[in-house]
């Protein structure tokens, strides 16, 4: 299943391929996805705009058009994103195909479908942040281990399910909850409550090394 890693891979990848590029058109399987895919929107807001960002947020991708509407894509358990040739033949569960206007065209690819992609009109995309529920990147100087030992206060929830909770840090699920863990030294089912603020310095500073070595050997 993506994890944070996998998806900062995807992102860093299509930004070559993808930003400053137009969307010339998109075909759509007839396949539910999570959510039903979102059709009327895509035709309206995507297509024929220009890619000006892709951004990450926890496990979402985030991609931003020169008219101000947005595109949120959650990969669920098996969905990639893929950059082909326009004549490459396509694939079994490509869902949603965006053409670009220089013979290239990224695909949407999913086999189990628990993944989906929504549109934000730019109204909604400037006024709402989407993903306010989240927690802190744990990349980002914000997850601190003072923030964790507040956050956890005396509760006894385990702490790879705390881990894994996306309101306490985005991005973080069963694989690298359990890689941090290790590194760290500590059992999944330790109560929360009871880590020092030491232990919470180690799971912070075993998270970051964690992840970025997954980033830097590509998810």
């Amino acid at each position: 299943m993506p994890e944070l890693p996998e998806v900062e891979v995807i992102r860093r990848g299509l930004i070559p391929h993808i930003v400053e590029r137009r969307i010339i058109s998109i075909t759509c399987s007839n396949k539910k996805l999570r959510l039903a895919i979102p059709r009327a929107d895509l035709a309206r807001w995507v297509k024929g705009s220009r890619v000006q960002s892709i951004m990450r947020r926890g496990k979402y991708l985030l991609f931003s058009f020169d008219n101000e509407a947005a595109m949120i894509v959650h990969l669920g358990m098996s969905g990639k994103l893929g950059i082909f040739p326009a004549n490459a033949p396509p694939a079994l569960h490509d869902h949603v195909v965006f053409s670009m206007e220089d013979d290239m065209v990224m695909r949407y690819n999913d086999t189990r479908r628990f993944g989906f992609v929504r549109v934000l009109d730019p109204g909604r995309h400037q006024a709402n942040n989407p993903f306010k529920n989240l927690g802190p990147e744990p990349l980002e100087k914000d997850f601190t281990a003072a923030y964790l030992k507040k956050k956890a206060g005396t509760r006894m929830q385990p702490i790879k399910n705390f881990l894994m909770d996306s309101k306490t840090v985005a991005g973080i699920g069963n694989i690298y909850a359990n890689e941090i863990l290790f590194y760290a030294g500590i059992q999944p089912t330790t109560p929360i409550g009871s880590l020092t603020p030491a232990i919470w310095g180690k799971v912070t500073d075993k998270t970051r090394i964690v992840l970025n070595r997954a980033i830097e050997s590509g998810g």
